[in-house]
């Protein structure tokens, strides 16, 4: 008999958790048809999120509980629950509930139809997210042709799918872009999404510039062709200025000096220096990390 897991991440959901359950009762499992699982995983939430969590698991089988250790993120948080779900397919959903769970019954059928990859693609939001449509377009230019114009969030993945990602093992790096990358067959579902009436969003700033980073870092080779472009335009510009500079005193007879352009020189050539030393130091400090071959999540309770 066929088994869908369902993945949620938990990070500061305490408010949320006891309607997500009723909603999946309501929206899905009476209505899938197939054996399942319900695999929430707290990310590090320093609320009463994980009390919540172990009621849940008292009152129905089907449940179960990972506890990282610590906050590891979200993307982490998501592939421990993958890799540690027994489904034939699993499919993430956030748990702060602004998708539609009815939603992943689409998911399920295109998954039938032989697609080993189910994409919940946003047509539209009710609440505003600039930050994420500039990180979506930068992606799709720079990084990720087949990224979905605007993202997405919620996915289904077959059994073969979480096998690869397991096997990856990478760190620094976004998932999403994995999945992406990989290459299978894929599908989409168009769906809206709704706004946010429970809680707060923990997606902090340090989270989204670490989040286009990992992006970046992983799946492109802009940051180096950048320095690169920087390096080159700043040796014809300083070439150029020379030539100028020492054909007009030259000309007028008077002495190669000038402390100012000397300084706006090295000004310059120190600054280009310091960005491409920050910008080699990324990929040094990404590949010193995987080196030491830290895991990417902690699990430090199970049920």
């Amino acid at each position: 008999m066929e088994k869908i897991s369902i993945v949620i991440p938990v990070y500061f959901s305490e408010a949320n958790l006891e309607q997500l359950y009723a909603d999946l009762q309501d929206n899905l499992i009476g209505k899938i048809g197939i054996d399942y699982e319900l695999v929430f995983v707290d990310d590090g939430s320093k609320d009463g999120s994980w009390e919540v969590l172990k009621s849940l698991a008292t009152r129905d089988r089907h449940v179960r509980l990972f506890r990282l250790s610590r906050n590891f993120g979200s993307h982490a948080a998501i592939l421990c629950g993958l890799v540690n779900s027994s489904g034939d397919c699993a499919v993430v959903k956030a748990a702060d509930m602004q998708e539609p769970t009815e939603l992943i019954l689409d998911m399920y059928n295109k998954w039938k139809d032989g697609n080993n990859v189910v994409l919940a693609i946003r047509e539209s939001r009710e609440d505003s997210a600039l930050f994420s449509d500039l990180y979506y377009w930068l992606t799709r230019k720079v990084a990720l042709p087949n990224m979905p114009r605007n993202g997405f969030d919620v996915f289904l993945l077959d059994r073969k799918v979480i096998e690869v990602l397991r096997d990856m093992d990478e760190r620094n790096s976004a998932l999403t872009g994995q999945i992406l990358w990989s290459g299978f067959q894929t599908t989409a579902v168009p769906y809206i999404r709704r706004k946010r009436e429970i809680g707060k969003s923990r997606w902090t700033l340090y989270k989204k510039m670490r989040l286009v980073s990992d992006t970046l870092f992983t799946f492109s080779t802009i940051p180096i062709s950048f320095v690169s472009c920087l390096g080159s335009i700043a040796l014809i510009i300083s070439l150029i200025w020379s030539v100028i500079v020492f054909i007009g005193k030259l000309r007028d007879k008077i002495p190669i000096t000038g402390f100012t352009t000397l300084m706006i020189f090295n000004l310059s050539a120190f600054g280009i220096i310091m960005l491409t030393l920050g910008i080699l130091g990324s990929y040094l400090w990404r590949t010193f990390s995987a080196s030491l071959k830290r895991p990417t999540f902690i699990v430090e309770e199970r049920i």
